[in-house]
């Protein structure tokens, strides 16, 4: 264990500052420091209240990984850091920390894929990857499916949302229902004590003719806030339980489904379900089921891995050093729209013996001693 890879991730691609510290696939530390309270009275993530968290938040979400690992900051062999997809400034806040401790410790940076990441914490759960890796990722930002051969260098899209994503859809549906932000849990929570049933809403890009693995929520976004509308302007009372349980139903149901249909169009005999809408109880619920029916092993990480952590960007990292992937350079920046199929941005930033000038070795030794 000792010979694995020892490697600090740092996730700051929306509210959550992450900081994660792993070994080979053996998870050492996972701090999170969260902004999402400050985030609730606005009913959604303001960008640059995001930042300024994540500034606040860095040094000590850092130093408190160190401390639940028990490892110095000079025993770590690399530094991986989201650098894209996601929100800019708080992107670059992440990948600023990121190269300067980089620089500090005179270690290899590596610039990786957020949602390449989010298949890897798998790896921290159930153990290696299969290659290839089908996986269904659902979250506030995104509703993808990809196949993985190789989750350090090729990531290929399947399908993906073409308007909102599978967590906005709950969150403007909990807004609707005045449940307050974020939406997925309390929904979660409430359609457990609903009929799923109760209420026909469209199942998006299902027919026939539509695309087979691309997702779509607006229109059922729309069909939800028009029914419970038009409840409203009838004077009666909106059944929010049965509402929730209807709306999640139809979400997962639509997910589930073209997930493994995508795993029996391509051969692959296991699906894995990352991003924060996978902490969901009735998608994993129906996942297994459908799965099980299909002879296909799903592979969940605990809800904890699912939402955005510094433990998956850390996974990714410490696969990028064990397969020898060449390190970001110093010109690495963040890219909000940074691509699934770059897992990584790579560079030629020397890895070992570059030079500092006197001061900066002063105050490195001031930092780390």
């Amino acid at each position: 264990m000792a010979d694995e890879p020892l490697v600090l991730g740092i996730e700051t691609s929306c509210d959550e500052t992450g900081v994660g510290i792993v070994r080979g696939t053996t998870l050492l530390a996972d701090a999170v420091a969260s902004s999402v309270d400050t985030h609730a009275r606005f009913g959604g993530v303001v960008p640059e209240i995001a930042s300024r968290a994540h500034l606040e938040a860095m040094v000590p979400t850092v130093e408190r990984a160190l401390k639940e690992a028990g490892v110095s900051a000079r025993d770590l062999d690399g530094i991986a850091v989201t650098a894209g997809p996601g929100l800019a400034g708080a992107l670059l806040v992440g990948v600023s920390a990121a190269k300067a401790y980089a620089y500090a410790l005179n270690k290899p940076l590596y610039g990786v894929n957020h949602l390449a990441s989010h298949i890897c914490v798998d790896q921290l759960e159930h153990g290696p990857l299969p290659e290839p890796t089908m996986a269904l990722l659902v979250s506030g930002g995104h509703s993808s499916l990809l196949l993985a051969p190789d989750i350090t260098s090729d990531v290929r899209p399947m399908g993906a949302t073409i308007d909102d994503a599978a967590g906005e859809a709950f969150d403007k549906i909990a807004r609707v229902l005045n449940l307050g932000f974020p939406g997925g849990p309390v929904i979660d929570r409430l359609a457990k004590e609903g009929d799923p049933a109760a209420i026909a809403f469209p199942r998006g890009l299902s027919g026939s003719r539509d695309p087979a693995y691309d997702f779509s929520f607006s229109g059922l976004k729309t069909s939800v806030a028009r029914w419970v509308e038009a409840r409203r302007a009838a004077g009666e009372e909106v059944p929010v339980r049965d509402v929730a349980a209807s709306f999640q139903e139809a979400v997962v149901d639509v997910l589930t489904r073209k997930a493994v249909r995508a795993c029996k169009d391509q051969g692959v005999d296991h699906l894995m379900i990352g991003g924060g809408v996978a902490a969901n109880s009735r998608l994993r619920a129906l996942a297994l089921e459908r799965c099980e029916r299909a002879g296909i092993r799903l592979r969940v990480p605990r809800p904890g891995l699912c939402t955005d952590n510094g433990a998956m960007v850390a996974a990714l990292g410490a696969e990028m050093v064990a397969r020898g992937r060449p390190a970001s350079d110093w010109e690495l920046s963040a890219d909000s729209s940074l691509p699934v199929t770059d897992p990584h941005v790579p560079g030629r930033m020397p890895t070992h013996g570059h030079t500092h000038d006197h001061v900066h070795e002063i105050s490195k030794d001031n930092l780390y001693s």
